[in-house]
């Protein structure tokens, strides 16, 4: 990062944290109240960038950090389960802000517009950056129209995407070896930082967007769609909990069984990665501690495949859409569209789990019920909703909602590049064949191969499932 020179001489800007951040706007560190970190992407205290980031400077400034997260009813694709995920995330990340001396304010509206107000009092924005375009549309929004220095911090990934990447990456094997060759840079431990000036409570004068999080969860109980997992909880304490288990009763048996779906040998971060419960850098940290035989498949998926989808929704403007897979994947998909489909279906029956094959069914229904659906079965599950819809763009739209109102790591840039890897995005032309043409195609005797797959469907039945 180049330090403007308004910067404090001795704000430690060789940090390691610094090497995530970019600055966004022209202006410059100024006269302010307060150092505002706008949490939108990282509902974290610890292990925290970009709350890093914003209090090094505060203290260099001698002035409080101000902390705000935004909650926006209608937020694209969110809903009850979500929301309230998210919500027990922001209570337990409130505590930990308070007992550090940081002043934490939920506000309710557009987000960029509360940012943009709290702004006029701030001496610099720092924010955590997401990679969806609605979230890259309020950057720019607030980087154009703050008079402060705004500074945006890649805090949800190991490598920076930016640093890793300019361009779409073609599949996994052209990024991992960019991401290796920087990855050791910022996997070292940085300590939390604690401002030295508190923040007190009537330090933010524009009430306008303030709530409480009683207000917040009065709105998400009126929410519509699915109801909470009853399995998955949000916040740090639960992550760091579940990934402790992971650690000492899974991570050995990774390589050979995480895609087995009977197995239950999952990390299950990706819920809490989505709504940065927990770092990245310090899940990928304690994994290689361990020097376990399944670090290096942990630290794939984590990491390269994870990075890769960030990769995807950054440089491809339709991460989300059908129009965003491959050239070849679409004129190889577009030359079988009027190949006979032996089973079609409605949207109403993919979502009720309602087609002839038990092991697709298992897999809705499982994340139906749980908000959280086993990764196999996953590229299984969006292979056959291709087979089984009148287009192949009717699929991919299909996929995409089913996922964004179920997954609680939906609306995500994971969950788009995985429906897109079921259309041939991040991979290669295979066998042509019927409806699927050359892209990848994938049947019930290959789930049979790899495990029990009518254990599996037990497996969800004992959950409630209606099989």
């Amino acid at each position: 990062m180049t330090v403007p020179a308004a910067y404090p001489a001795d704000a430690e800007p060789a940090h390691p944290d610094m090497k995530r951040a970019v600055i966004r706007n022209g202006s410059t560190v100024r006269k302010g109240r307060y150092v505002l970190y706008w949490m939108q992407s990282s509902h974290r205290f610890s292990e925290n960038p970009a709350l890093r980031c914003a209090t090094i400077l505060a203290n260099r400034l001698q002035v409080p950090v101000v902390a705000c997260f935004v909650f926006m009813p209608g937020y694209p694709g969110a809903n009850r389960r979500s929301c309230q995920f998210l919500l027990e995330g922001l209570i337990d990340a409130e505590k930990m802000f308070n007992d550090a001396g940081i002043g934490f304010h939920t506000m309710i509206g557009d987000p960029h517009s509360a940012v943009l107000r709290l702004s006029k009092d701030a001496a610099a924005v720092i924010m955590d950056e997401g990679y969806l375009r609605h979230q890259q549309a309020w950057y720019r929004e607030v980087s154009l129209k703050a008079t402060c220095l705004v500074i945006s911090v890649e805090a949800n990934v190991v490598a920076p995407v930016r640093k890793v990447s300019s361009k779409v990456e073609y599949s996994a094997a052209t990024i991992r070896p960019k991401i290796h060759r920087c990855m050791a840079d910022y996997i070292d431990p940085s300590p939390d930082v604690l401002p030295q000036y508190e923040a007190d409570e009537n330090l933010v004068e524009d009430r306008v967007y303030a709530r409480s999080l009683e207000d917040i969860a009065e709105i998400v109980s009126r929410e519509k769609g699915p109801s909470p997992s009853p399995f998955f909880h949000g916040g740090t304490q639960e992550a760091v909990r579940r990934f402790s288990a992971f650690l000492s009763s899974g991570l050995d048996a990774y390589q050979e069984t995480r895609n087995d779906p009977v197995s239950g040998v999952l990390s299950h971060m990706s819920p809490y990665l989505h709504f940065g419960h927990v770092s990245p850098v310090y899940l990928a940290r304690k994994a290689i501690e361990t020097d376990s035989p399944g670090t290096e498949a942990f630290i794939e998926e984590l990491v390269v495949r994870r990075e890769l989808a960030m990769n995807y929704a950054l440089y491809n403007p339709s991460y989300d859409r059908y129009e965003g897979i491959p050239a070849w994947a679409k004129r190889s998909l577009d030359s079988h569209r009027s190949d006979p489909r032996r089973y079609l279906y409605s949207f109403g029956e993919f979502e009720m789990a309602e087609t002839h094959d038990p092991y697709w069914n298992a897999a809705q229904e499982e994340m139906r019920i749980c908000g959280k659906m086993q990764g196999y079965m996953r590229m299984y599950w969006g292979k056959k909703i291709l087979e089984w819809s009148a287009t192949p763009e009717e699929a991919f739209e299909t996929a995409v909602c089913l996922n964004d109102r179920y997954e609680l790591d939906g609306r995500d840039p994971n969950g788009y590049a995985g429906i897109a890897w079921c259309f041939g995005t991040h991979d290669r032309p295979w066998k042509e064949r019927p409806v699927f043409g050359m892209v990848r195609y994938m049947n019930e005797s290959g789930l049979r191969r790899k495990f029990d797959a009518d254990a599996y469907v037990e497996k969800v039945r004992s959950y409630g499932g209606r099989l």
